[in-house]
Protein backbone atom coordinates (compact mmCIF):
# COMPACT_ATOMS: atom_id res chain seq x y z
CA UNK A 1 0.00 0.00 0.00
CA UNK A 2 2.82 2.41 0.68
CA UNK A 3 3.90 2.24 -2.99
CA UNK A 4 0.36 3.05 -4.12
CA UNK A 5 0.27 5.93 -1.64
CA UNK A 6 3.59 7.22 -2.97
CA UNK A 7 2.33 7.12 -6.55
CA UNK A 8 -0.88 8.86 -5.52
CA UNK A 9 0.98 11.55 -3.62
CA UNK A 10 3.21 12.16 -6.63
CA UNK A 11 0.18 12.38 -8.93
CA UNK A 12 -1.50 14.87 -6.59
CA UNK A 13 1.62 17.03 -6.48
CA UNK A 14 1.92 16.94 -10.26
CA UNK A 15 -1.73 17.91 -10.80
CA UNK A 16 -1.46 20.62 -8.16
CA UNK A 17 1.64 22.00 -9.85
CA UNK A 18 -0.15 22.02 -13.21
CA UNK A 19 -3.04 23.93 -11.66
CA UNK A 20 -0.74 26.52 -10.10
CA UNK A 21 1.11 26.87 -13.40
CA UNK A 22 -2.18 27.37 -15.25
CA UNK A 23 -3.25 30.15 -12.89
CA UNK A 24 0.15 31.80 -13.19
CA UNK A 25 -0.01 31.57 -16.98
CA UNK A 26 -3.40 33.29 -17.00
CA UNK A 27 -2.08 36.07 -14.75
CA UNK A 28 0.93 36.44 -17.05
CA UNK A 29 -1.25 36.77 -20.14
CA UNK A 30 -3.22 39.53 -18.44
CA UNK A 31 0.04 41.25 -17.47
CA UNK A 32 1.34 41.04 -21.03
CA UNK A 33 -1.84 42.67 -22.33
CA UNK A 34 -2.16 45.48 -19.81
CA UNK A 35 1.49 46.06 -18.88
CA UNK A 36 3.68 47.48 -17.49
CA UNK A 37 6.46 45.99 -19.61
CA UNK A 38 9.94 45.77 -18.12
CA UNK A 39 11.94 45.55 -21.35
CA UNK A 40 15.28 45.62 -19.56
CA UNK A 41 14.32 42.44 -17.72
CA UNK A 42 13.26 40.91 -21.03
CA UNK A 43 16.75 41.50 -22.41
CA UNK A 44 18.46 40.09 -19.32
CA UNK A 45 16.40 36.92 -19.45
CA UNK A 46 16.96 36.50 -23.20
CA UNK A 47 20.69 36.65 -22.56
CA UNK A 48 20.36 34.10 -19.75
CA UNK A 49 18.20 31.67 -21.71
CA UNK A 50 19.89 32.14 -25.06
CA UNK A 51 23.57 32.99 -25.01
CA UNK A 52 24.40 31.33 -21.70
CA UNK A 53 22.52 28.14 -22.58
CA UNK A 54 24.30 27.65 -25.91
CA UNK A 55 27.30 25.64 -24.59
CA UNK A 56 25.02 23.06 -22.99
CA UNK A 57 22.84 22.79 -26.10
CA UNK A 58 25.81 22.54 -28.45
CA UNK A 59 27.44 19.71 -26.50
CA UNK A 60 24.11 17.88 -26.24
CA UNK A 61 23.29 18.29 -29.93
CA UNK A 62 26.67 17.32 -31.38
CA UNK A 63 26.99 14.10 -29.39
CA UNK A 64 23.32 13.20 -29.85
CA UNK A 65 23.72 13.60 -33.61
CA UNK A 66 26.90 11.54 -33.60
CA UNK A 67 25.42 8.71 -31.54
CA UNK A 68 22.21 8.66 -33.57
CA UNK A 69 24.15 8.48 -36.84
CA UNK A 70 26.29 5.61 -35.52
CA UNK A 71 23.27 3.62 -34.37
CA UNK A 72 21.27 4.22 -37.55
CA UNK A 73 24.29 3.34 -39.71
CA UNK A 74 24.62 0.03 -37.88
CA UNK A 75 20.96 -0.80 -38.53
CA UNK A 76 20.72 0.47 -42.10
CA UNK A 77 23.93 -1.28 -43.15
CA UNK A 78 22.21 -4.63 -42.67
CA UNK A 79 19.85 -3.69 -45.51
CA UNK A 80 22.35 -1.84 -47.69
CA UNK A 81 20.61 1.48 -47.09
CA UNK A 82 23.40 3.50 -45.52
CA UNK A 83 22.73 6.33 -48.00
CA UNK A 84 19.58 7.08 -45.97
CA UNK A 85 21.48 7.63 -42.72
CA UNK A 86 21.99 11.34 -43.39
CA UNK A 87 18.31 11.91 -44.13
CA UNK A 88 17.17 9.95 -41.07
CA UNK A 89 19.60 11.78 -38.79
CA UNK A 90 18.67 15.22 -40.10
CA UNK A 91 14.95 14.48 -39.85
CA UNK A 92 15.22 13.15 -36.30
CA UNK A 93 17.38 16.04 -35.14
CA UNK A 94 15.18 18.81 -36.56
CA UNK A 95 11.81 17.31 -35.65
CA UNK A 96 12.42 15.70 -32.27
CA UNK A 97 15.81 15.21 -30.72
CA UNK A 98 17.19 18.75 -30.65
CA UNK A 99 13.95 20.49 -29.54
CA UNK A 100 13.19 17.95 -26.81
CA UNK A 101 16.71 17.42 -25.46
CA UNK A 102 17.56 21.11 -25.62
CA UNK A 103 14.40 21.98 -23.70
CA UNK A 104 15.18 19.39 -21.03
CA UNK A 105 18.75 20.64 -20.66
CA UNK A 106 17.58 24.25 -20.42
CA UNK A 107 14.95 23.20 -17.88
CA UNK A 108 17.75 21.73 -15.77
CA UNK A 109 19.91 24.81 -16.13
CA UNK A 110 17.76 27.92 -16.52
CA UNK A 111 14.53 26.50 -15.09
CA UNK A 112 16.23 25.52 -11.86
CA UNK A 113 17.75 28.99 -11.63
CA UNK A 114 14.33 30.60 -12.11
CA UNK A 115 12.76 28.52 -9.35
CA UNK A 116 15.69 29.09 -6.99
CA UNK A 117 15.77 32.85 -7.55
CA UNK A 118 12.04 33.40 -7.14
CA UNK A 119 11.86 30.88 -4.28
CA UNK A 120 14.60 32.74 -2.42
CA UNK A 121 12.75 36.01 -2.95
CA UNK A 122 9.59 34.36 -1.62
CA UNK A 123 11.09 32.99 1.60
CA UNK A 124 12.98 36.24 2.28
CA UNK A 125 9.75 38.24 1.76
CA UNK A 126 11.15 40.23 -1.16
CA UNK A 127 7.99 39.49 -3.14
CA UNK A 128 5.92 41.05 -0.38
CA UNK A 129 8.17 44.09 -0.49
CA UNK A 130 7.63 44.39 -4.25
CA UNK A 131 3.88 44.35 -3.79
CA UNK A 132 4.21 46.99 -1.06
CA UNK A 133 6.00 49.21 -3.59
CA UNK A 134 3.14 48.67 -6.10
CA UNK A 135 5.27 46.44 -8.34
CA UNK A 136 3.49 43.39 -9.71
CA UNK A 137 5.81 40.35 -9.25
CA UNK A 138 4.19 38.61 -12.21
CA UNK A 139 4.90 41.50 -14.58
CA UNK A 140 8.39 42.06 -13.20
CA UNK A 141 9.59 38.48 -12.74
CA UNK A 142 7.42 36.02 -14.67
CA UNK A 143 6.50 37.78 -17.91
CA UNK A 144 10.13 38.54 -18.90
CA UNK A 145 11.03 34.88 -18.39
CA UNK A 146 8.07 33.63 -20.43
CA UNK A 147 8.79 36.03 -23.30
CA UNK A 148 12.50 35.23 -23.25
CA UNK A 149 11.91 31.48 -23.21
CA UNK A 150 9.36 31.61 -26.03
CA UNK A 151 11.68 33.70 -28.21
CA UNK A 152 15.11 32.25 -27.42
CA UNK A 153 14.36 28.52 -27.36
CA UNK A 154 13.71 28.41 -31.14
CA UNK A 155 16.90 30.40 -31.77
CA UNK A 156 18.92 27.98 -29.67
CA UNK A 157 17.25 25.01 -31.38
CA UNK A 158 18.19 26.30 -34.86
CA UNK A 159 21.84 26.37 -33.81
CA UNK A 160 21.41 22.94 -32.19
CA UNK A 161 19.96 21.55 -35.44
CA UNK A 162 23.02 22.63 -37.41
CA UNK A 163 25.42 21.36 -34.77
CA UNK A 164 23.56 18.05 -34.43
CA UNK A 165 23.61 17.40 -38.18
CA UNK A 166 27.30 18.24 -38.15
CA UNK A 167 27.83 15.71 -35.36
CA UNK A 168 26.13 13.04 -37.47
CA UNK A 169 28.33 14.04 -40.39
CA UNK A 170 31.52 13.71 -38.38
CA UNK A 171 30.54 10.29 -37.03
CA UNK A 172 29.46 8.97 -40.42
CA UNK A 173 32.36 10.35 -42.45
CA UNK A 174 35.26 9.80 -40.07
CA UNK A 175 34.10 6.61 -38.35
CA UNK A 176 32.07 4.84 -41.04
CA UNK A 177 33.79 6.21 -44.18
CA UNK A 178 30.70 7.84 -45.65
CA UNK A 179 31.27 10.13 -48.63
CA UNK A 180 31.20 13.75 -47.41
CA UNK A 181 29.51 15.26 -50.46
CA UNK A 182 26.78 12.65 -50.59
CA UNK A 183 26.15 12.97 -46.87
CA UNK A 184 25.50 16.71 -47.06
CA UNK A 185 23.35 16.31 -50.17
CA UNK A 186 21.26 13.62 -48.50
CA UNK A 187 20.96 15.68 -45.31
CA UNK A 188 19.31 18.66 -46.95
CA UNK A 189 17.80 17.26 -50.14
CA UNK A 190 14.68 15.83 -48.52
CA UNK A 191 14.43 18.05 -45.41
CA UNK A 192 11.69 20.62 -45.88
CA UNK A 193 10.95 23.92 -44.16
CA UNK A 194 8.01 22.23 -42.42
CA UNK A 195 10.37 19.78 -40.70
CA UNK A 196 12.36 22.62 -39.19
CA UNK A 197 9.24 24.66 -38.43
CA UNK A 198 7.64 21.87 -36.44
CA UNK A 199 10.70 21.67 -34.21
CA UNK A 200 10.74 25.44 -33.69
CA UNK A 201 7.05 25.52 -32.76
CA UNK A 202 7.68 22.79 -30.20
CA UNK A 203 10.71 24.64 -28.84
CA UNK A 204 8.70 27.82 -28.28
CA UNK A 205 5.93 25.92 -26.48
CA UNK A 206 8.49 24.02 -24.40
CA UNK A 207 10.10 27.33 -23.45
CA UNK A 208 6.81 28.71 -22.16
CA UNK A 209 6.29 25.51 -20.15
CA UNK A 210 9.74 25.75 -18.59
CA UNK A 211 9.24 29.36 -17.55
CA UNK A 212 5.71 28.90 -16.21
CA UNK A 213 6.38 25.71 -14.24
CA UNK A 214 9.67 27.00 -12.85
CA UNK A 215 8.20 30.32 -11.75
CA UNK A 216 5.14 28.59 -10.28
CA UNK A 217 7.35 26.36 -8.14
CA UNK A 218 9.34 29.39 -7.06
CA UNK A 219 6.19 31.24 -5.96
CA UNK A 220 5.03 28.19 -3.98
CA UNK A 221 8.33 27.79 -2.12
CA UNK A 222 8.26 27.97 1.64
CA UNK A 223 10.15 26.78 4.68
CA UNK A 224 13.52 28.43 4.20
CA UNK A 225 16.44 26.96 2.27
CA UNK A 226 14.97 23.47 2.34
CA UNK A 227 11.78 24.74 0.71
CA UNK A 228 13.78 26.49 -2.01
CA UNK A 229 15.62 23.24 -2.70
CA UNK A 230 12.35 21.34 -3.02
CA UNK A 231 10.95 24.02 -5.32
CA UNK A 232 14.03 23.84 -7.54
CA UNK A 233 13.86 20.06 -7.79
CA UNK A 234 10.13 20.15 -8.44
CA UNK A 235 10.58 22.75 -11.18
CA UNK A 236 13.06 20.60 -13.09
CA UNK A 237 11.07 17.38 -12.69
CA UNK A 238 7.72 18.94 -13.57
CA UNK A 239 9.12 20.84 -16.55
CA UNK A 240 10.87 17.76 -17.92
CA UNK A 241 7.76 15.60 -17.56
CA UNK A 242 5.58 18.28 -19.16
CA UNK A 243 7.98 18.50 -22.11
CA UNK A 244 8.00 14.75 -22.70
CA UNK A 245 4.25 14.34 -22.30
CA UNK A 246 3.30 17.35 -24.40
CA UNK A 247 5.76 16.33 -27.13
CA UNK A 248 3.58 13.33 -28.00
CA UNK A 249 0.39 15.38 -28.24
CA UNK A 250 2.09 18.19 -30.17
CA UNK A 251 3.55 15.70 -32.63
CA UNK A 252 0.19 14.02 -33.10
CA UNK A 253 -1.57 17.36 -33.59
CA UNK A 254 0.98 18.60 -36.10
CA UNK A 255 0.87 15.38 -38.13
CA UNK A 256 -2.93 15.22 -38.09
CA UNK A 257 -4.00 18.84 -38.43
CA UNK A 258 -1.17 20.52 -40.30
CA UNK A 259 0.80 17.65 -41.81
CA UNK A 260 4.05 18.97 -40.36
Amino acid sequence: MKYIAAVGAFAIRFVTGCGEAGILMWCSIKSIVRGPWYFRNWGIQMLELGNRSLPVVIVTAVFTGAVFALQVWEGFSQFGATELVAFAAALAMTRELVPVLSAIMIAGRAGAAMAAEIGTMKVTEQLDAMETMATDPVSYLVVPRIIAAAVMLPVVVVIGDLVGITGGYLASVYLNDARPGLYWDASFQFISVDDVTSGLIKASIFGVMIAVFSCAHGFSAGGGAEGVGRATTGAVVTSSMAILISDFFLTRAMLTLWGL
